[in-house]
C-alpha cells in the first residue's frame, strides 16, 4: 500500500509500505480522511518527536521513519474474527491511541481505570509515538477505538472529530478542577463573567462554539488573534468581540472591557509564548488558565514568575480522554461525532484547504499552513 513516510527532518516520501495485518481484535480501515494537525507540524520541522526508546530519548526519523495523522476515519475493509459489531463498509472514526481498554490489558492500570486513557501507562498512539498513522491507506487499529458514522457524515469533516474531542476534554477538565470561577456558577461572585480565547485557529474556533453551543456560556466571550481574517470566523460562531493579540495596549483593552477586573477564565489555544508572557495583564488574580496550545518555544519561562503570583488554577489537559462507553469504545469521541452530526457544531467553515493525494502533504505542512487564509487542511484518499 501506498503511505507517506516522513524519513527525516522535513521530508516526506510517498512509498510503498506493507499493509498492515489485523488480529482477531481488530479491523483493517481504508483511510478516507486524515486531518492535518500542529502536531503533525512540530514533528515534521523537527521540533517535537514523540517516538522514544525505553529511557526516553527519541529516536531519529533517519533511523525510524514515521507515518503522520491521528485525526483520521475511513470504511472497514476487513475485520477479525472476533468482531461482531462492526462490516464491512461501515465508516468509522479512529481514536488513534492504544491502551489498557483497547487493548484488553488486565489488570487496567490506574489511568484506565478513571478513564484517563491518554495517560495509560501503556500507551502508545498511532501519528505521533511512532505508529503508523493515517496518511497512508490503510491503518489496522482494535474494534473498539472506531466510532461508527451513521449519519451520511462528509468524510472531511468526520476528520474533525479527534480535535473536537480534545477540546471537549479540555473543557471538562476545566469544569472539573476546584477553581475559584466557574462558567455558569450559580453563585454570582463565583461566576466567570469574562472568557478569553488567546487564539482563533481551528481549537479556539472550536472552543468558542463549544462555549456557546454546549456548555451554554452566556458571558462575555473575547478572543484574541493576531488575523482580522480568523478574527471574523470567531465574531461569527459566538465571540461578543475579537481583539488584535498584536496590539501591545492589550491588557489595558482587556482591563476596560471587563470594568477593570480582568478575565476569569483564560483559554490559551495559540501555542504563542508572547500570550504566556503578557498573560499577568490579563486575568483575575485566582483565574482558571486552560493551556491547550502547545509550542512555546523560545520563551523564558522565568515569565511565569508573575502570573505564579496571581495564584490562577492552570489547568493541562491533552487528547481526548474522557472514560469508555459500555463497549469499551471512546465516550468523548462518540460525544465529539454526536455534536458535528447533529450540527451543534459546525466544522466545514473551518476546513479551508482539501488534498486530493498524499503527495499533496509535503507542501501543505511545509508552506500551505502559513498562508493567510488557512485554518485546517484535510486530505481525501
Amino acid at each position: 500500500m501506498k503511505a507517506c513516510v516522513l524519513v527525516d527532518v522535513g521530508r516526506l516520501e510517498v512509498r510503498e509500505v506493507p499493509r498492515p495485518q489485523v488480529s482477531s481484535r481488530d479491523v483493517l480501515v481504508r483511510v478516507a480522511a486524515v486531518g492535518i494537525c500542529g502536531t503533525d507540524t512540530h514533528i515534521f520541522s523537527g521540533h517535537a518527536n514523540y517516538n522514544t526508546d525505553e529511557r526516553g530519548q527519541s529516536i531519529p526519523l533517519t533511523v525510524e521513519p514515521q507515518i503522520l495523522g491521528h485525526e483520521i476515519n475511513g470504511y472497514v475493509a476487513e475485520k477479525g474474527s472476533d468482531v461482531r459489531d462492526l462490516e464491512i463498509g461501515d465508516h468509522v472514526v479512529i481514536d488513534q491511541g492504544l491502551n489498557c481498554i483497547s487493548m484488553a490489558r488486565t489488570p487496567v492500570c490506574e489511568y484506565c481505570q478513571s478513564g484517563d486513557s491518554h495517560q495509560c501507562e501503556f500507551y502508545r498512539e498511532h501519528g505521533i509515538t511512532g505508529l503508523p498513522g493515517g496518511l497512508a491507506e490503510f491503518l489496522a487499529v482494535p474494534s473498539v477505538n472506531t466510532v461508527p458514522i451513521r449519519s451520511g457524515l462528509d468524510a472531511a469533516e468526520a476528520a474533525l472529530v479527534e480535535p473536537l474531542g480534545c477540546i471537549i476534554h479540555s473543557s471538562d477538565a476545566a469544569q472539573q478542577a476546584h477553581t475559584r470561577y466557574a462558567t455558569n456558577a450559580d453563585s454570582p461572585e463565583r461566576r466567570v463573567r469574562t472568557v478569553l480565547i488567546c487564539g482563533a485557529g481551528p481549537a479556539g474556533l472550536l472552543f468558542t462554539q463549544y462555549l456557546r453551543r454546549e456548555l451554554g456560556y452566556d458571558g462575555q466571550l473575547l478572543v484574541s488573534a493576531p488575523s482580522e481574517w480568523k478574527r471574523k470566523f470567531a465574531k461569527d460562531f459566538g465571540a461578543d468581540d475579537v481583539l488584535d493579540s498584536n496590539n501591545p495596549d492589550l491588557a489595558n483593552v482587556i482591563s476596560e472591557k471587563t470594568g477593570g477586573r480582568g478575565v476569569e477564565y483564560l483559554i490559551e489555544a495559540s501555542g504563542s509564548g508572547r500570550v504566556i508572557a503578557s498573560m499577568p495583564g490579563l486575568i483575575r488574580k485566582q483565574a482558571t488558565v486552560l493551556l491547550y496550545g502547545h509550542g512555546h518555544a523560545g520563551v523564558d519561562l522565568s515569565v511565569l514568575n508573575n502570573v505564579m503570583f496571581r495564584e490562577p488554577t492552570l489547568v493541562t489537559p491533552v487528547g481526548a480522554s474522557g472514560g469508555f462507553q459500555s463497549d469499551g469504545r471512546p465516550s468523548v469521541y462518540a460525544r465529539a461525532l454526536r455534536l458535528i452530526e447533529e450540527h451543534k457544531i459546525d466544522v466545514a467553515p473551518i476546513i479551508t484547504h482539501r488534498y486530493k493525494s498524499l503527495d499533496a502533504v509535503q507542501g501543505a505542512l511545509e508552506n500551505d499552513m502559513r498562508l493567510p487564509n488557512y485554518l485546517k487542511g484535510v486530505v481525501t484518499l
